[in-house]
């Protein structure tokens, strides 16, 4: 399972990066919730790897959340978190059609936008 390298992998370590600038660290201000995100190489539920991206100490770590209970889970197959965290697909759609599911706090899910990601520096 481990073995498995995630196109999320990458994102999810640029984020960690991105949250210790002052960008960053206004988004934690602004946002202030916890998200558990289950990513999976081909099928929601499937050996899936765990982030959590906690926006209210402005830190991503890889591995269960140890403060309780995150305040939105967000499930995704891999390819598909890539686009959405990268704005080439629409979360509302990604979540009707399927390629996204949410459980916890809707309010809080809605402040999970792809503007919170760093966006890749064009070179």
């Amino acid at each position: 399972m481990a073995s498995t390298q995630l196109k999320s992998d990458a994102l999810l370590e640029q984020m960690k990066q991105h949250l210790a600038t002052d960008a960053g660290k206004e988004l934690t201000q602004k946002v202030g919730f916890v998200y558990q995100i289950n990513i999976a190489p081909k099928k929601i539920g499937f050996d899936e790897v765990t982030y959590i991206v906690d926006l209210k100490k402005g830190e991503v770590i890889k591995g269960q959340y140890e403060g309780g209970k995150p305040d939105a889970t967000f499930s995704f197959k891999d390819e598909d978190f890539v686009k959405v965290a990268m704005g080439k697909m629409n979360p509302q759609i990604a979540f009707m059609r399927g390629a996204m599911k949410i459980k916890g706090s809707l309010s809080a899910a809605q402040k999970f936008t792809p503007d919170i990601f760093p966006k890749p520096s064009k070179m």
